[in-house]
């Protein structure tokens, strides 16, 4: 494949180019590394360079993304991203016999990043973020794409192509701000996504970046298909049977499925097991209120407990969260917890650094008016202090009345 030819190709003439891309041998593994990869860097650089080396203008202010930061973006983003095209390639599989069409899931991943190969090309006008607005348009030209490929790569009928891509879009969306809502996990939602390179070997695609090392496991990928499969199998059934109801309720399933929730990661803790560990003072200042819940989104739980500790003019939010039981968040929580961060300001200090496998943030203003310390567990669980007019050594101290030895040993069920 001559990758700027195909570029090309799929953008001035996709009705043309659709057959040879279905008729090209190959797999999953190769669509990756071949393309994919390559296609993901264009928005990538073109934001890295935008916010972080020109700035954005704003009120005559000129804005930057700190460096350190960018580097972080760029890790956490480019595995979510790459994530994504995968979450939206089973669902285009596992949706293909509703509208008539056939499950393949090489075409179908064929499909999406083939697909989006406007919307990632269109990323070039990043460099510039008043021109970021182009993009999202170009971005909208990949919708085409992606319609007038279903018939080839997915053998639907014609007059079903539309549905089978408003459906796909309306799904996207969904996983879209799913997985924007794992980035902010790790990256906090005033940060923009950055994205990387990779290659990979006979098992793996490998995402390298200084000091960094992500792989995504293709043998999981046949495995992540059959329960995707399943689930949509149950929606089949629910459609056909006309129990809107339960049709619903198998989508959220194929999603979750889709998005790796339990599986080999495990269930997640029990809110009222997390509870147990949150004191009822840290420091010298109490306990005032406390909630332990469980979320479950699209097939997917997130067990948390968070807790407030107020005493005059001071207070910490305590937060105990497990994201380790969805594959999508352990992924991006093991690449946020290699990065290292050492950033130092006249007024701000940020910190990621790891000791005894466990990985630490600290981030404060040296006028102790704002503090954050956080704490990641190899077993999924992510503590964060969040404190007003106390210091980043005083939150530290208060942290240490947690048992973290005895959360950070907890298994969970499969």
């Amino acid at each position: 494949m001559n990758l700027v030819q195909r570029v090309q190709d799929i953008l001035l003439k996709p009705k043309a180019t659709w057959p040879e891309i279905e008729a090209e041998p190959g797999d999953v593994k190769s669509v990756y590394t071949n393309y994919l990869v390559y296609l993901a860097a264009i928005p990538a650089i073109a934001t890295f360079i935008g916010m972080s080396v020109f700035g954005m203008n704003f009120m005559g202010a000129t804005i930057r993304v700190p460096i350190m930061s960018g580097l972080a973006n760029l890790v956490v983003g480019f595995v979510l991203s790459l994530v994504m095209a995968f979450v939206l390639a089973l669902i285009a599989n596992a949706l293909a016999p509703t509208f008539k069409g056939e499950k393949n899931l090489l075409n179908a991943v064929k499909l999406i990043a083939f697909g989006s190969t406007a919307g990632m090309a269109g990323g070039v006008f990043n460099l510039l973020p008043m021109l970021s607005m182009l993009g999202l348009l170009a971005s909208l030209y990949s919708i085409y794409l992606i319609y007038t490929g279903i018939p080839v790569m997915m053998k639907a009928p014609a007059d079903k192509a539309m549905g089978y891509t408003a459906v796909l879009i309306v799904c996207g969306v969904v996983a879209a701000l799913l997985m924007g809502a794992a980035s902010a996990l790790f990256l906090g939602p005033d940060r923009g996504h950055m994205m990387g390179r990779g290659a990979g070997d006979d098992a793996s695609i490998s995402i390298k970046v200084p000091g960094t090392e992500i792989s995504i496991n293709t043998a999981k990928l046949e495995e992540a298909g059959k329960k995707v499969e399943e689930a949509s199998k149950q929606m089949e059934a629910a459609q056909a049977s006309g129990d809107q109801e339960a049709a619903s309720k198998a989508m959220g399933a194929m999603l979750g499925a889709a998005m790796g929730g339990g599986g080999d990661s495990g269930k997640p803790f029990p809110p009222e097991k997390l509870q147990t560990f949150v004191p009822e003072k840290l420091g010298d200042l109490a306990r005032t209120s406390i909630e332990a819940r469980t979320d479950n989104a699209m097939g997917l739980s997130f067990s948390s407990v968070e807790a407030l500790y107020s005493k005059d003019d001071k207070s910490i939010n305590l937060t105990v969260q497990d994201i380790g039981a969805v594959k999508v968040l352990a992924m991006g929580m093991a690449a946020w917890a290699s990065s290292t961060i050492n950033r130092e300001t006249q007024d701000e200090v940020e910190r990621v650094y790891k000791k005894d496998g466990v990985t630490y943030k600290e981030e404060y203003r040296k006028d102790g008016s704002q503090t954050d310390y956080g704490i990641m567990l190899p077993n999924g669980l992510m503590v964060d202090a969040t404190a007003n007019g106390i210091d980043i050594d005083t939150l530290k101290a208060a942290v240490a009345n947690m048992d973290m030895g005895a959360l950070g040993a907890l298994t969970r069920a499969k």
